[in-house]
C-alpha cells in the first residue's frame, strides 16, 4: 500500500465515518451495554471476484483498534456463496458501527471488481485491455478504480489533472482537430508539462486530420461499429496507441477486442454495476 493511497483511504474512512456515525450509533448505545464482547464474519451470499478487504480492515482499524480481525480471502480471490472472508472479534458497539461502512464499500468494489472480470474474459486471446472511465461515484473513484483493477482492468486517467483528453467538445470549441492539438501541444511547451495527448475521432475525416498532427500519443474511436474500428486501427498502423470507446457491452466488446484496437474503454464497469452480495453475521463470545 503505497503513502499516497493510504493517506487517501485513512482520510476518506475518516468522513465516512463521520457521516455515518456523528456524534454516536444511538441504536446501539440505547440497546446494548457497551462493555460485551462478540465477534462477526463476513459471508459471500453470491459468487464473484472479492475487493476491498484492505479497505474493509482499515474501516475496522479506524472504528476501533482493539478490534482482532482475521482474513481468510484477499482481494482478487473468486468466492462463492458461504465463504467467510474475515472474523473480527472485539466490543460490539464497535463491530455494528462498523457494519454498514465495510459491507458498502466491499460490496461495491466487490461488483465492480465481478463485472471487470467478465469483461476481461471476453479478450482473453486478443491483445486488447478493458480501461475504465472517469463515470464514477464522487469521492470513491480511487477505490473503484482499484476494484477495475483487482479485477484484471486497466485504469485510464484518473482525473482531469493526468492527461489531456481532447473530447468533442473540445475539437468543436478549438474548430478543429488539429486547431485543438496545436493548442494542447503548445500548452506542454509553455508549461513543462509532462503528460500524453489522447485525441477522440467521430469520423475518418477526423482520424486523417489527426494523422496529420504532431505531439499525439493517443487516439480514442468513438462510436466506430467494429469493421471502422479495425480500418482505423490499419490507418494509424502502429503510430498512436489505439483505444474504441462508446456503447461497448458484454456481448460486444470481443467484437472489438478482435480488430486489434489496443484499449477498449467501457463506462459500465463503474457507473451501472450490481453490488456482490455481502453480509456481516454477529455473535456474542
Amino acid at each position: 500500500m503505497d503513502q499516497e493511497y493510504k493517506k487517501e483511504l485513512s482520510d476518506f474512512v475518516q468522513q465516512a465515518l463521520q457521516e455515518d456515525v456523528r456524534d454516536g450509533d444511538h441504536t446501539s448505545l440505547a440497546a446494548l451495554p457497551e462493555d460485551k464482547l462478540g465477534e462477526a464474519k463476513l459471508l459471500v451470499k453470491e459468487k464473484g471476484i472479492l475487493a476491498g478487504v484492505e479497505v474493509g480492515v482499515e474501516i475496522l482499524r479506524q472504528v476501533d483498534s482493539s478490534l482482532q480481525v482475521e482474513v481468510f480471502i484477499e482481494d482478487g480471490k473468486q468466492v462463492e456463496v458461504g465463504d467467510i472472508v474475515l472474523i473480527a472479534k472485539g466490543k460490539i458497539h464497535s463491530i455494528l458501527k462498523a457494519e454498514r461502512l465495510v459491507l458498502n464499500v466491499m460490496q461495491r468494489m466487490s461488483g465492480i471488481a465481478t463485472r471487470t472480470a467478465e469483461y476481461v474474459k471476453e479478450l482473453e486471446g486478443t491483445n486488447a485491455h478493458v480501461l475504465d472511465t472517469r463515470k464514477t461515484t464522487p469521492l470513491l473513484r480511487f477505490l473503484e478504480k482499484r476494484a477495475v483493477v483487482i479485477g484484471g482492468g486497466v485504469n485510464h486517467r484518473f482525473g482531469l489533472y493526468d492527461m489531456i483528453l481532447i473530447k468533442d467538445n473540445h475539437v468543436d470549441y478549438a474548430g478543429s482537430v488539429s486547431a485543438a492539438v496545436n493548442n494542447a501541444v503548445e500548452y506542454k511547451k509553455r508549461t513543462g508539462i509532462d503528460i500524453q495527448i489522447e485525441v477522440e475521432v467521430r469520423s475518418f475525416e477526423e482520424l486523417k486530420e489527426l494523422l496529420q498532427c504532431t505531439g499525439v500519443d493517443r487516439v480514442m474511436f468513438d462510436n466506430f461499429v467494429p469493421d471502422d474500428v479495425r480500418k482505423a486501427v490499419e490507418l494509424v498502423d502502429g503510430r498512436l496507441i489505439t483505444e474504441a470507446s462508446g456503447g461497448i457491452t458484454l456481448d460486444t466488446i470481443r467484437s472489438y477486442a478482435v480488430t486489434g484496437v489496443d484499449f477498449i474503454s467501457v463506462g459500465a464497469l463503474t457507473h451501472s454495476v450490481k453490488s456482490l452480495d455481502l453480509s456481516l453475521k454477529a455473535k456474542l463470545i
